[in-house]
């Protein structure tokens, strides 16, 4: 009796812990930059200094994530590298090498159980640092978004980064 008991509990416990094939998220999310107010946008430009609304619509079909959901990474493109998300080139700088380049990498949380999320995030990008003033030029803006179930999309942005 005591097998059959355990056989019957060991099948329940498989069957309610199984998820079906419905169940299993099989998409990644979506970045989108049709918004109306979305920025920046590819070959927008950005001004040491000067603050600015990093305004994206970010969605997904069952559950967005929520720990460091989403990150930015902005760095040089001087060498004019590509990340094969860049819809162009934005007329780009000759080649340089960098002295002082502006590097941000900052990861956000996103609230639990949302399936769309607006980011509403004011950025400064700072002249400078210890070694002096930043290089201006060709940056790329990189997003990273990471749904619930780990699913993760990109998109990078070939952006200007000037003083005024």
């Amino acid at each position: 009796m005591k097998t059959l008991k355990f056989v019957f509990i060991l099948f329940l416990v498989f069957n309610i812990s199984c998820e079906t094939a419905d169940d299993i998220d099989k998409q990644k999310p979506v970045i989108d930059l049709s918004k109306d107010d979305a920025f920046p946008l590819n070959c927008d430009t950005l001004y040491f200094g000067e603050p600015f609304t990093f305004k994206m619509l970010f969605s997904d079909n069952v559950e967005l994530g929520s720990v460091k959901a989403f990150s930015i990474d902005i760095h040089h493109n001087f060498d004019h590298h590509s990340h094969s998300t860049e819809v162009s080139d934005c007329n780009p700088n000759p080649q340089k090498a960098p002295v002082n380049p502006f590097v941000f990498i900052q990861d956000y949380d996103i609230p639990t159980g949302l399936k769309e999320y607006e980011t509403n995030l004011s950025v400064t990008i700072p002249t400078g640092n210890g070694s002096g003033l930043f290089d201006e030029g060709d940056y790329h803006f990189f997003i990273s978004l990471t749904d619930h179930s780990g699913w993760s999309s990109q998109k990078g942005i070939s952006v200007k980064i000037l003083k005024r």
